[in-house]
């Protein structure tokens, strides 16, 4: 069986896209996958209690309880490997990785990104995107790598910037699709692995 982990740092919605996926597409029969844990590096985030509520293991690694950026990762990594990933899913985890982390993991670490890369890595995308002008948005499902969101791309999802689009409006519409994209490109990544 191929354990996914996945790693958020809040409500944990495309978590919850893909554990939905997981199980309405029967990936255990399919592509002999499963969500085995969701960790977090946030005490309270709220996607613990939805993984919770699915039956799925979760641990919390809280960063602010280490004196590095090294020393955290080195932390998580211990709690990732306890359950021997196949793939590793970043899903609103808002920490960066150093780059021994991403080379542990090198070839199975994924993560979706709010804007149509390589446009727009980092923070505050959508108002970027306005503020530039931008005909079109999207998200972007792509390979970790030690470089922020410069991975290779293995999905995107584009829609219109409407006329008078808030960021707020604009990421609601993205994070639409990133629920819908999100889950079939791990699938699609899953029979490779």
């Amino acid at each position: 069986m191929k354990n996914i982990v996945i790693l958020i740092s809040g409500t944990g919605s495309n978590m919850a896209a893909i554990v939905r996926a997981a199980e309405r597409e029967r990936w255990a029969e399919r592509l002999g996958a499963r969500v085995v844990a969701v960790l977090s590096n946030r005490p309270g985030a709220a996607g613990l209690d939805t993984a919770r509520a699915a039956g799925i293991a979760t641990a919390v690694v809280d960063h602010r309880a280490h004196a590095s950026r090294e020393a955290f990762d080195a932390a998580l990594m211990q709690a990732v490997d306890a359950h021997q990933p196949a793939l590793l899913v970043l899903a609103g985890f808002m920490r960066i990785l150093t780059p021994a982390f991403v080379a542990h993991y090198a070839g199975r670490l994924v993560n979706i990104h709010p804007s149509l890369l390589p446009a727009f890595p980092g923070l505050h995308t959508h108002q970027r995107a306005i503020d530039m002008g931008c005909r079109f948005a999207g998200a972007t499902v792509h390979q970790v790598t030690a470089e922020l969101d410069h991975g290779a791309i293995l999905a995107q999802a584009v829609l219109p910037v409407l006329p008078g689009d808030s960021a707020e409006a604009l990421a609601a519409r993205v994070l639409t699709q990133e629920h819908l994209m999100y889950p079939r490109a791990i699938a699609e990544l899953l029979l490779k692995i």
